[in-house]
């Protein structure tokens, strides 16, 4: 699995973090997504499928 963000279509909402916390997280000063794992570890991909699926600006791409 391989992770992309585009933090130019991110709206800050945090869902990602939420569903992902090891593979994602925030900017202090706007919120917007910062990816910690372009690549994570198999225990994480329904995380991040589901973090990708809960984005409401469609910000992440996952390629499997």
């Amino acid at each position: 699995m391989k992770i992309s963000v585009d933090v130019d279509k991110c709206c800050g909402a945090g869902q990602c973090v939420l569903a992902a916390p090891d593979v994602f997280d925030q900017r202090d000063e706007d919120g917007i997504v910062i990816l910690l794992d372009a690549n994570p570890p198999a225990d994480q991909y329904d995380n991040v499928r589901k973090a990708a699926a809960v984005c409401p600006a469609a910000a992440i791409e996952v390629q499997e």
